[in-house]
């Protein structure tokens, strides 16, 4: 079964690690006690055999001093079970003065030939008794001639009964740590996952509809405060997402309902009554005029659809820019003409670029007409081109009405529409700066805007030179 909960899984974590850790701290544990053991007690054992030895050579005689229990006690710190001690001679035979009945270790060739050369041998020796014996071969050197051979041994008893003790303690110790280690890990992983809880708790709370509300930071600058900053940030991007998505529901469900209404109405009145065909031909006019402002409102609708989406395809082929101002400003001619502005070319650098030869007329299309409706009538609309480094510039310059900062700032949000340009009748449905825009992106380009209110205003559509910066050829 999986775990779900993270302070379990934190618990299990830190249980098993402090497991590992105190197993192997353990296992080193009982490595230095048994080598701290065994090298005091070779150290004991040299102690007495170098006393015996030094007795011997005192009293001029190979027999063993009569304080041997003494001597042990001495070093030892207590007087030993069974201690073995022999005098023997340099080839390792038995002399006389030892204990009655000296348990017999046999000297190895590797005692007896190191004993030879004057140099001490230690082993672990197994005889009748359960437990191994630590058996110390000592020569004694007089006049650089090894005269006799100390050997003195003590059982292993106490050492592996010290060895079974300290495992016993540490079997005993172990589970009980683990236990309290553990407890504490689950009371300590539920404290720190607490805001945890409080957060989800609060974040089931937030639904689409009260996406104003955010989670309580405490200041500290913590990972936890770091992850509740990061989700409050993330509320406040999908608020402002719903709120653009319902602004955009309503205001597109607005633009989409009065062209139909008029559609509507206009045909009900044709047919309450006998029409001549004049008037019917003024009615389906009409309604044509009505179904081409809904055609293109779907149709730029669709295309900011596929530019958030990132498919907004373009067929990138090399565009004379000079070329297509100047077919660009003939086709709104009549345009302006109508709305009393004059339209006319400023300077126009010959460079070009790669684009789609349907999009990029339509982005320049939409900022003429854009600036031709806002434009008072006696204005004026001046379209120039300019090469600045490796980036083309393409100014649209009108006197119109101008923007403010903040309308500045909302221009190129999709229905969005300035104050006064709301004012005015035949407005669009403030999608066209916003396609221009985003034709723009498309392009690997950008529009920038400066405006004053009263003033004018100046689009300028900035795009790379080279085409390669646009991944065409």
């Amino acid at each position: 079964m999986r775990l779900r909960s993270i302070g379990a899984k934190l618990t299990l974590w830190y249980t098993g690690i402090l497991s590992l850790t105190l197993l192997l701290l353990g296992i080193l544990a009982y490595g230095l006690l048994t080598y701290s053991l065994s090298h005091d007690l070779d150290a004991a054992l040299q102690g007495v055999a170098q006393a015996i030895a030094t007795q011997a050579q005192r009293n001029g005689s190979n027999q063993l001093p009569p304080d041997l229990n003494e001597i042990f006690r001495r070093f030892f710190g207590f007087s030993p079970a069974n201690p073995y001690f022999e005098m023997l001679d340099p080839f390792g035979r038995h002399q006389p003065g030892g204990l009655a009945s000296p348990p017999e270790y046999p000297l190895t060739l590797e005692a007896l030939m190191n004993a030879l050369k004057g140099v001490a041998t230690y082993e672990t020796l197994k005889g009748a008794d359960p437990y191994p014996v630590r058996v110390l071969v000592l020569p004694v050197v007089e006049a650089g001639q090894v005269t006799n051979l100390v050997q003195v041994g003590i059982s292993l008893e106490n050492l592996y009964h010290t060895r079974r003790r300290f495992v016993f303690i540490m079997a005993a110790v172990f589970p009980l740590g683990l236990l309290l280690a553990g407890g504490g890990g689950w009371l300590l992983a539920r404290r720190a996952l607490r805001p945890v809880d409080h957060m989800t708790r609060l974040a089931q709370r937030i639904s689409g509809d009260h996406l104003t509300e955010r989670l309580q930071e405490t200041g500290t600058g913590d990972e936890l405060d770091r992850l509740a900053m990061t989700l409050n940030e993330m509320l406040g991007r999908l608020d402002d997402s719903f709120r653009q998505v319902r602004q955009f529901s309503a205001d597109a469900s607005h633009e989409l309902q009065t062209p139909l209404t008029i559609l509507k109405g206009e045909i009900e009145v044709a047919l309450r009554s006998r029409r001549s065909p004049e008037e019917y031909q003024q009615v389906m006019l009409s309604s044509l005029e009505e179904i081409e402002r809904i055609s293109r409102l779907v149709e730029g609708l669709l295309l900011l659809a596929r530019a958030d989406s990132g498919v907004l395809r373009l067929d990138l082929q090399p565009v004379d820019l000079p070329q297509l101002l100047a077919q660009v400003s003939a086709q709104m001619q009549r345009k302006a003409a109508g709305h009393g502005v004059s339209l006319s070319l400023g300077a126009l650098e010959p460079v070009s670029t790669c684009g789609d030869r349907e999009q990029l007329p339509r982005l320049f299309l939409n900022l003429i007409d854009n600036a031709i409706k806002y434009t008072p009538a006696g204005g004026r609309v001046t379209l120039s081109l300019r090469r600045e480094g490796r980036e083309i510039l393409i100014d649209v310059a009108d006197t119109g009405i101008g923007l403010s900062p903040e309308e500045q700032e909302q221009i190129f949000t999709r229905f969005y529409r300035a104050a006064a340009a709301r004012s005015q009748s035949g407005g669009g449905a403030g999608l066209g700066l916003c396609i221009a825009q985003s034709i723009a992106a498309a392009h690997s380009g950008k529009i920038e805007v400066q405006s004053s209110p009263g003033q004018g205003s100046t689009f300028t559509v900035v795009l790379p030179v080279e085409c390669s910066a646009l991944g065409g050829g």
